[in-house]
């Protein structure tokens, strides 16, 4: 049962903080160097593909001096994790309404994905920001109705952020919380689900590793019988 496709819900970064007794802000940039970490031990293992929920729709609630500290260390990031991805080959999508993000970060992104060679054998890292499953599958219906296509599954698949990648064979979330957060729902569908106590900013390769372990105990039958 071949694992090609890994999301994850990368959950647990301020609460990391706060049992330190420091900012949020420095439970995100521990975030981000596990996002690199991960990347990394997904690449090494053969992964196609990986997703990553790093900043939700409903995430605008949050106060203002978090919401950008979040989005300097996306620009950051951008300016660097990420180029060297693309060197290394590899594909990087970002999914969600990217139009409502501020413009400097915005501009960072505009040139990764200008970079981005879109025929790489590379692995695939896509990150989702202003995302949102609910919208996605909103966007994509009045989409399809505006151009006067059928509604279809086919259709509609062509028509959501992930067009050309496959569903995810499993979704990770962190800190122990059990939902998907309005994460893929589409996607999701029949992806295998796997809760980790353990809080973003630790993740590392060895937990690439127990994930890994533990997909290849699972019976995949997507409805029918085995």
């Amino acid at each position: 049962m071949e694992l090609k496709h890994i999301a994850f819900i990368m959950d647990g970064n301020g609460r990391w903080a706060k049992r330190r007794l420091l900012p949020r802000k420095i439970g995100h940039r521990e975030g981000v160097k596990a996002l690199e970490r991960v990347i990394n031990a997904c690449e090494k293992r053969g992964i196609k593909e990986v997703s990553f929920y790093a900043f939700s729709t409903e995430n605008w609630s949050r106060p203002q001096e978090e919401i950008d500290a979040l989005f300097d260390m996306v620009r950051k990031f951008a300016d660097n994790e990420l180029k060297s991805y693309v060197e290394r080959n590899m594909t990087v999508r970002f999914m969600g309404d990217v139009t409502k993000l501020p413009k400097d970060t915005l501009d960072a992104l505009n040139k990764i994905t200008s970079a981005v060679r879109q025929n790489g054998e590379g692995m695939v890292v896509n990150i989702g920001l202003n995302y949102g499953g609910r919208d996605e599958i909103v966007t994509a219906v009045k989409a399809l109705v505006d151009s006067g296509e059928e509604i279809t599954k086919e259709n509609i698949e062509s028509r959501l952020y992930t067009k050309g990648m496959s569903d995810p064979d499993v979704i990770v979330r962190s800190s122990g919380e059990k939902r998907l957060s309005n994460f893929m729902l589409w996607q999701s569908a029949y992806s295998e689900l796997i809760f980790i106590d353990d809080l973003w900013p630790d993740f590392n390769a060895a937990t690439v590793d127990s994930i890994i372990d533990e997909y290849a105990k699972r019976t995949r039958r997507f409805g029918g019988l085995k």
